[in-house]
């Protein structure tokens, strides 16, 4: 995988603030695009069926997705869709998602039976091969990161290389780092919730497992739909740690999805072209190893 040194680093800054000052729109990215949230809920199944999303990814140029559903049937529909998706050239990366419906939502990170239904489907697999990761979850207190099914899940991850994606704020993201050092967590709107730019970064230089999802998050454009400058230096500083997601987690989102990817390429394009490539599709790839497939 491909590594950013310090001096690569300056002289993509120093790039990036050349082409800042000269004030020119940036075109947006037109590389493959790797979605690192989406969801294919129950009630999206009906209203866009595999051969329709399967579509709208191609269109947009997404080339792989991570997919977590409500409950895990929509993750392994578009996993069995296997002929469907190489035809569209997407690439689906399952993940188990922790409710069986929206009751689980809140309560999921006590409940043993979810974590019996989590060990059941990794052990079931889809068409597409193994899970490689848990979530999406949420916990809306940071005390929940220290519930047993949380602290079990986080554990269970981090001994069978699962990527974890957890919606969470920043001090549950030290919570459950803390019960699991060694996984690899994608904090989901990276900071949403009015986390500072500056505790974004200490967390990333503290945590090496610890990357950034930018789906949902305020603040990370301005009014022209370009990068927040804080956030261009954060990814500059910083480009193995971010991913792109849509995070379709209702049916509009999914109207909407090119809209979405569209606006993704749009910040994208301000940043210099390795970068860009780099976030919008090298580090997923790299995380879940698509290269070996």
């Amino acid at each position: 995988m491909k590594t950013f040194g310090a001096a690569w680093k300056q002289g993509l800054l120093a790039v990036a603030l050349a082409a800042g000052a000269c004030g020119a729109r940036a075109e947006p990215y037109t590389g493959p695009l790797f979605d690192a949230h989406l969801h294919y809920n129950d009630e999206a199944e009906a209203a866009f069926p595999v051969a329709d999303v399967l579509a709208r990814m191609k269109r947009s140029g997404v080339r792989a997705i991570v997919a977590n559903s409500r409950p895990n049937d929509g993750t392994r529909k578009l996993a069995d869709a296997r002929a469907e998706s190489a035809a569209a050239g997407v690439v689906v990366v399952p993940f188990v998602r922790l409710y069986r419906n929206r009751a689980d939502t809140s309560n999921w990170f006590r409940d043993e039976t979810v974590a019996a239904m989590v060990h059941d489907e990794l052990a079931r697999g889809t068409a597409a091969g193994p899970y490689r990761g848990l979530g999406e979850f949420h916990l809306y207190d940071r005390a929940d990161a220290n519930a047993p099914v949380a602290r079990q899940l986080m554990q269970l991850a981090e001994r069978r290389g699962l990527a974890v994606l957890a919606h969470v704020d920043d001090r549950a993201v030290e919570t459950l780092l803390g019960h699991a050092p060694k996984a690899r967590l994608i904090w989901a709107h990276t900071g949403i919730g009015g986390v500072p730019i500056a505790r974004v970064r200490e967390l990333l230089e503290r945590h090496a497992g610890l990357l950034g999802e930018l789906s949902y998050r305020p603040g990370l454009t301005v009014a022209d739909g370009g990068l927040a400058p804080e956030w261009k230096a954060l990814m500059l500083e910083h480009p193995e740690r971010f991913l792109v997601g849509s995070d379709t987690w209702v049916n509009q989102r999914w109207h909407d999805y090119a809209e979405l990817i569209g606006q993704a390429r749009r910040w994208l394009g301000d940043l210099p072209a390795p970068v860009a490539r780099r976030i919008g599709w090298e580090n997923g790839a790299a995380l879940f190893r698509l290269d070996k497939q």
